[in-house]
């Protein structure tokens, strides 16, 4: 139950930093776009907005866990897992820039759709590969932890130890 808990307050303040994310976002794209156009400032407001996400998420959303990577590493492993939630962010809003000229007038629609779209995905990915309980061991261990076969959140030397355990009764 507390661990359930744990999950939604986490979802809770994860969406209160997306909705920040959001304004940036947004406040981004409207301060550049007469400088570098409306693709070049819809493309540059996404890293913004993703990088002080990062910065807030690390230490407020999952505050208790993650702190033992260099903020250098897991703010590029941050963009890096969250990059399927930047495609249907990204991708939603750019399909809306294509499809609705309301849109390209009003950018802040096409963006709201975009940030809810990438929203859940970009959750779980943080959740799972970046703010975590112990960093992989190595690239395998990574991998392992993205498919699912190991668990982020069990310390590998108790998984040596239960192995061990099981060979020496």
């Amino acid at each position: 139950m507390a661990d359930r808990k744990s999950t939604c307050l986490r979802l809770f303040r994860f969406a209160v930093v997306g909705s920040l994310g959001f304004l940036w976002d947004a406040g981004t794209v409207y301060g550049l776009r007469s400088v570098i156009g409306l693709n070049a400032a819809t493309f540059a407001a996404y890293f913004v907005a993703a990088s002080l996400n990062w910065a807030i998420n690390r230490f407020w959303t999952f505050g208790d866990v993650g702190r033992h990577d260099h903020p250098v590493l897991q703010w590029l492993r941050f963009l890096s897992a969250n990059s399927f939630g930047f495609l249907l962010n990204r991708g939603t809003v750019y399909a809306l820039f294509f499809i609705s000229p309301f849109c390209m007038h009003h950018p802040v629609i096409a963006l709201a759709a975009g940030a809810l779209a990438g929203m859940t995905a970009n959750f779980k990915l943080s959740e799972r590969l970046v703010f975590r309980e112990r960093p992989p061991k190595s690239v395998m261990d990574l991998a392992e932890i993205s498919a699912g076969v190991a668990d982020a959140e069990l310390p590998q030397c108790l998984d040596d130890e239960s192995s061990s355990s099981a060979r020496h009764p």
